[in-house]
């Protein structure tokens, strides 16, 4: 776990209110009750709640994973997220031990 990374990609306030949101889908994306959160939520109802640009919330979703915080699936065409739990409360611990 590289904390600089995690640091710099949860210094962006959208990156970090998707991590948020991604804690309880069910609340945040209740559209895609439908279909279910087994996979985590797709990118399009990400980016339709974000109110930005597909591409820019791809990068986002892709800073995100490079940190470590998401992990994603790939489903037909369409690609979810969803919040890596195991990285997160690393994270957690780490910042209680060391700072």
């Amino acid at each position: 776990m590289d904390q600089v990374d995690i640091f710099k990609a949860l210094s962006n306030k959208t990156r970090l209110q998707i991590l948020n949101w991604l804690k309880d889908p069910q609340i945040h994306f209740a559209e895609q009750s439908d279909a279910g959160y087994d996979n985590g939520v797709c990118v399009g109802q990400i980016q339709k709640k974000v109110g930005l640009t597909q591409s820019t919330v791809s990068e986002y979703l892709s800073i995100l994973q490079r940190a470590g915080l998401v992990t994603s699936v790939r489903v037909g065409q369409w690609t979810y997220y969803r919040r890596n739990e195991a990285a997160i409360k690393a994270l957690v611990e780490s910042i209680n031990n060391e700072l």
